[in-house]
């Protein structure tokens, strides 16, 4: 009996890493292509990330009504930190798209990827930890994937602004992933999500009217409303869901680097969409960062 048991356990532990991975690698295609709207859909970063986060809210609250989760957060200091949260995902939206733009899909999605270095390091800080060795290690290597694809050429063009923003962008969603890792992972990922980004349409909608000289500006066309729902649904809600929910399980540091693995499928889905052909400068520098993910996928199905 003692060893029926002793199975079960077995395999309910082997099985929780390998939902969170799953639940990651699922969350990286789908965030792969939230690139290609940033050039697809005609309005400025600013307007596209307040209707994704509007078309987000409404799908998120939609699901949440009918599978019969709770709306209310447990505390008030809960709700303090939904709030953070959702400045957070909000910031790092507008400035990535807004790195997009003024870059090119592969570049601002290179330069966010700076922030899985920025977690491996600080996390175990956080927890008054030393870095592992092989996490450091796995880090540089990505960083250095990241140095070889970056255009170090006149880096105050348009491009290399892009980039700036892209890693400031990096910054934000590395804050964000650690907080909901250490203070709000009690919640699952619609109900995180669903807060994330009502604060986001909260906090956007001021700065929208001003930037469009208040009420006067013009809907989005049929074409374009088409894409923004395609974006806050399956490119926003869904993966987004599924990248918190295997917070749960995973460490931050890990979901980050196999994030990593995004890039590699943005500039795939750039050069057959959008005809951005990637260089061999930068195909290397994306196979040292998809080594990286690799190694830390393995690392956690071998726990």
């Amino acid at each position: 009996m003692q060893t029926i048991n002793n199975s079960k356990l077995t395999e309910q532990e082997n099985t929780v890493p390998s939902k969170g991975l799953l639940s990651v690698h699922i969350a990286v295609i789908l965030l792969a292509g939230t690139g290609l709207f940033s050039q697809l859909v005609p309005l400025p970063a600013l307007d596209i990330t307040f209707y994704r986060c509007l078309v987000a809210f409404v799908f998120l609250a939609l699901v949440l009504s009918f599978t019969g989760q709770r709306f209310r957060l447990r505390n008030s200091k809960d709700y303090q930190t939904a709030i953070i949260l959702g400045v957070l995902v909000s910031f790092h939206w507008v400035t990535y798209f807004y790195a997009m733009q003024w870059s090119s899909v592969a570049a601002g999605m290179i330069a966010l990827y700076t922030y899985p270095v920025i977690t491996v390091l600080i996390e175990p800080l956080l927890l008054r930890q030393k870095p592992k060795l092989n996490d450091v290690i796995c880090a540089l290597i990505v960083l250095l994937g990241i140095i070889l694809m970056l255009p170090l050429q006149n880096p105050l063009s348009d491009a290399g602004l892009g980039i700036l923003l892209g890693v400031f962008s990096a910054m934000l969603f590395a804050a964000r992933n650690l907080l909901y890792k250490h203070k709000f992972s009690q919640y699952n990922g619609p109900q995180t999500m669903l807060y994330q980004v009502l604060v986001g349409c909260i906090l956007l909608l001021p700065l929208l009217l001003v930037n469009n000289q208040g009420m006067n500006w013009s809907l989005p066309t049929s074409s374009s409303l088409l894409l923004l729902l395609l974006l806050g649904t399956l490119f926003t809600a869904l993966p987004h869901t599924l990248l918190v929910t295997s917070l749960r399980y995973l460490t931050a540091s890990s979901v980050a680097l196999i994030s990593c693995l995004q890039p590699l499928y943005g500039m795939i889905l750039a050069a057959l969409i959008l005809a951005q052909m990637p260089t061999w400068q930068t195909l290397f520098g994306g196979a040292l960062i998809l080594s990286g993910a690799l190694y830390e996928t393995l690392k956690n199905r071998n726990r």
